[in-house]
Formats: C-alpha cells, structure tokens, sequence
C-alpha cells in the first residue's frame, strides 16, 4: 500500500486607501507548500482517516487515535503519531466546535491537558507537523482528542481529516 500528501496553504490579501490622487496598496501573499512520502519518519506517513460526523446538543465525541477508528481498506487503524489535523465546522452550524485534548488520556496535541480551540460555524481548524515525532499517540494514556459541540438547543456537524503513521 503505497502513501502521498500533498497540501497547500496560500492567503492571498490586499488593504488600500485611497487617497486624492492615487490609492496606495499593501498586498499580501503567503503560499506554502506541505507534503508527505510514504514512511513514518520525517516528511512521512502512511496512514489517514477521514469522516463527517455529527454531534448531540452539548454532546462529546471522544476519538480513539489506538485502534477505534474504522480503515478505509476494513479494520481499526492505530496511529502511532499524528502528522496532520484538518477539522471543518459547517457552515449551518449554530454552535462552535471545540477540538480538546482531554485531561485523561488525551493525546498530546495542545500545550497542557484540557486545551483546545474553538472552531466558530463555517471555520477550519489545520495543523501540519512533518517532524519525525508528530504528536506522539499512546494507547490507554495518550490516544484521544475530543470534539465537543460548544452548545446546547442544537447539533453540530463537522468534517474531519487525520493523517498519521503507524510506528
């Protein structure tokens, strides 16, 4: 089974002020380029998991990095390391979706255990490491993220892309 990513990041923004005779202009343009060959080192992986998902009315949804996620080719797949985290809030969404780590057993994504960001209706959540380490995952001490629909009255529904290595 062979493995590639490949991502692009590009924010492309222009402020100007008009002025008498001219209009002056800042541009800005950022684009970077991030890929993954077929490995667990550095630059590599060789796993990734992808899913809609749809949360209760200040529900939880614990995801199980060690071995509860379902494979695109059948079985569970284990990461051993996480390289990439994409998470998409919809746009119809009335409540933030909060990506967390937990405070037991949460993989070590953030800073300090029950960290997290909050991702408003129609935003993104991305993050790339293509370091050898990743994040590292730990089955039964270090294997979950939670996402957390941050309201009551109504659910939330999110898109997320994990992409990792298996040693």
């Amino acid at each position: 089974m062979a493995f590639r990513l490949t991502s692009y990041f590009e924010l492309l923004a222009e402020v100007t002020s008009p002025l008498d005779l001219s209009t002056v202009s800042n541009p800005l343009e950022v684009r970077k380029q991030m890929a993954l060959a077929q490995g667990a080192g550095a630059g590599q992986a060789d796993m990734m998991w992808s899913d809609q998902r749809t949360i209760t009315a200040s529900g939880t949804d614990a995801l199980d990095l060690a071995g509860a996620l379902p494979g695109p080719f059948g079985g569970n797949l284990t990461f051993a390391r996480i390289k990439a985290i994409v998470l998409i809030a919809a746009a119809g969404n009335t409540n933030n979706v909060n990506l967390v780590m937990p405070a037991s057993n949460g993989a070590p994504l953030f800073l300090a255990a029950g960290d997290g960001i909050g991702i408003r209706p129609g935003g993104m959540f991305f993050w790339f490491d293509p370091s050898a380490t990743g994040v590292a995952v730990t089955a039964g001490t270090g294997d979950l993220l939670n996402v957390i629909n941050a309201g009551a009255g109504t659910p939330v529904t999110y898109d997320i892309h994990l992409v990792g290595a298996s040693t």
